[in-house]
């Protein structure tokens, strides 16, 4: 039986209200919470980036509800010791309910002190040695590294959780699930993607658990297209754009390439229930065990109210 999470979305939404959400959320019968770590957001209009640890310590205050980063670059704006500072702060926080989520990142977020932003092959062989160094840290004692990407001295973290924290791996494509299943206590993905669940378990994540976020545009009316539309159409560009593009302008720019059929076709929007558990279903079927779910409009009481009474039950 699938757990159904909510998905905070650090983008559109400010710290106090993606706590607010969080609160919401657990009244409204969601397990769990995913939030996501960005530097900027994908576009202006979203307006908003928050960051992520700061807003994760007023959720551990707030909600009794496990939470993933979705997912922390560890590689480049951010050392990889100091992501596990975070990550070990958190699980203190939250007594144990923590789970870090890990991936190569994205130049949107990574570019900002001038780094060249690496090829995918290179970033993977970054996120590999971070993985490896936080473990390493979370154990305790004093640490030494001297690897290819990443160099420490005597670091040791003193404010440690009693059991070293999880870590799932995002994953979009084959080569980048096969190292979650080599390396992750769990996998993230934001696909309903069957091929590549079944590449994690058969490549060595065998009943590790598979977490996937999605996003909804709950509405009474037309509006909530014209939400996902204009706030998160850039989540449809193709090949590696999402990857590789620097600035919100340019997602900006290259917005207007995503047609409003593909975004129909691509989001739930308005109050239908019979849309909503259609797509939400496209996951379960491709047999994930924890699915997260954002609500993109501006009507959250619409929202949590559907999905207490109507959307979550039957899901169950």
């Amino acid at each position: 039986m699938v757990t159904l999470g909510y998905f905070l979305a650090s983008e559109p939404f400010g710290p106090r209200e993606l706590v607010d959400q969080a609160v919401r959320a657990e009244r409204a019968g969601f397990e769990r919470l995913w939030i996501s770590d960005h530097f900027h957001p994908w576009n202006d209009a979203q307006g908003n980036s928050p960051f992520v640890w700061g807003t994760i310590g007023a959720l551990s205050q707030a909600v009794d509800l496990p939470i993933t980063t979705a997912v922390t670059c560890p590689t480049v704006r951010i050392h990889p010791a100091i992501i596990a500072q975070a990550a070990a702060t958190a699980a203190v926080q939250c007594e144990g309910r923590f789970i870090l989520g890990v991936g190569s990142g994205e130049a949107l977020n990574e570019h900002i002190f001038g780094d060249p932003w690496p090829n995918a092959p290179i970033r993977l062989r970054m996120l590999e040695e971070a993985i490896g160094l936080i473990r390493r840290l979370h154990r305790g004692g004093v640490v030494n590294h001297d690897g290819e990407f990443y160099h420490i001295e005597d670091a040791r973290i003193y404010t440690l959780p009693e059991d070293p924290v999880p870590i799932y791996v995002s994953g979009f494509g084959t080569r980048s699930t096969r190292l979650a299943a080599r390396l992750g206590d769990g996998f993230c993905t934001a696909m309903p993607d069957r091929d590549l669940v079944d590449l994690f378990r058969a490549e060595g994540g065998g009943t590790k658990p598979v977490q996937a976020g999605t996003k909804v545009s709950w509405s009474q009316d037309d509006t909530g297209l014209e939400y996902a539309q204009r706030l998160w159409s850039n989540e449809l560009l193709p090949g590696q754009l999402n990857q590789t593009l620097p600035r919100p302008a340019d997602f900006e720019a290259a917005m207007p390439l995503i047609s409003t059929r593909a975004v129909a076709n691509n989001f739930a929007t308005g109050a239908d229930p019979d849309m909503h558990l259609a797509h939400l279903r496209q996951y379960i079927d491709a047999g994930v065990d924890e699915l997260y779910i954002q609500q993109i409009g501006p009507d959250l009481d619409g929202f949590f109210t559907a999905y207490e009474k109507d959307i979550l039950p039957a899901l169950r």
